[in-house]
């Protein structure tokens, strides 16, 4: 189903499922896949760091900042898709296909990120301003990121906000509230996310580059082309587990960090099929896929080092 089409009138059905519709699409709409490989994955990293490395673990702060979190991507997912579609950079070669967007969607989005702002300053009420700060940033992040004035996206920086969001911000934010306290080593770690979901956030945008380029979405594909754009992803990517192995060998990540090398084939996978098909938005899906499962692999495995180490000690 076309986010477009999520809060248009819905058809007949069984009794109750008039109730139960609408709720279905606005998980459709949320995406959990995107809820797992962007908020949860370096939201976890941050937790991780702070238990097993420096033994401090509040599970009721972590459950409070988890559902921050998710409410955050809600009201990032509903503002994408409604100022997209009005700004018509999901409408270029399918305009007949896509019903108005509803102000339901912003509505949602308007609500998810005043609830996330409630839960930020319950945490900040029990840890300390940093929390707040860093909620701020997520959120001048997350509004701003399609919707106007400022729109990220059709300026360019559309792709850094997304890895410093996903990166530092949320992992060093999901420590401070376990630690009270930010280390050098913590931004280190913080890159390992940041840099592979900036890659995804340019892979993702590579089929897209007639539609965006005719709207005015001059996002980073649109500006170098879609060769140098496939570039440009592979390298982040790579520069992740870059990371990786420089903190293990600078013995700031424990040794056991180093699985997460086993996510490169999918990298190599990605790289093959993205040099036959980046001008064939069908053909290149795989590519995408290869990379996605390379983001969450690479990020599990490191996750999960760290948490080995605490087991070794």
């Amino acid at each position: 189903m076309s986010p477009r089409a999520l809060f248009a009138p819905a058809s007949a059905g069984p009794p109750g499922s008039a109730l139960v519709r609408p709720w279905l699409r606005i998980v459709r709409l949320v995406r959990y896949r995107f809820f797992l490989y962007a908020g949860l994955m370096p939201y976890l990293l941050g937790a991780a760091w702070a238990a097993a490395l420096l033994r401090r673990f509040d599970a009721t702060l972590f459950w409070a900042a988890l559902g921050g979190v998710a409410l955050a991507v809600v009201g990032v997912e509903a503002f994408n898709e409604y100022f997209d579609a009005r700004l018509g950079s999901d409408r270029v070669f399918n305009v007949e296909d896509a019903p108005p967007m509803s102000a339901a969607v912003l509505w949602l989005g308007i609500g998810a990120f005043a609830t996330a702002l409630a839960v930020g300053a319950y945490l900040t009420a029990r840890v300390g301003w940093p929390v707040l700060a860093f909620a701020l940033l997520g959120g001048l992040a997350a509004v701003f990121y399609a919707a106007p004035p400022l729109r990220w996206a059709y300026r360019g920086l559309g792709e850094l906000v997304i890895g410093l969001s996903y990166g530092p911000w949320l992992v060093l934010g999901s420590a401070y509230l376990q630690t009270r306290r930010l280390s050098a080593a913590e931004l280190l770690a913080s890159l390992v996310p940041g840099l592979l979901i900036m890659s995804l956030a340019v892979v993702n945008a590579i089929p897209d580059y007639h539609q965006d380029r005719l709207v005015g979405k001059r996002n980073l594909v649109v500006r170098l082309g879609r060769r140098r754009a496939v570039g440009l992803y592979l390298g982040l990517a790579a520069a992740g587990l870059i990371v990786v192995v420089a903190g293990v060998a600078a013995s700031i990540f424990p040794p056991q960090c180093l699985a997460a090398l086993l996510a490169l084939p999918l990298w190599v996978l990605s790289a093959r099929r993205a040099a036959r098909s980046y001008e064939q938005p069908r053909r290149f899906a795989p590519a995408i896929r290869s990379i996605v499962l390379y983001y969450l692999l690479a990020v599990s495995l490191f996750i999960a080092g760290i948490l080995t180490h605490r087991w070794h000690l």
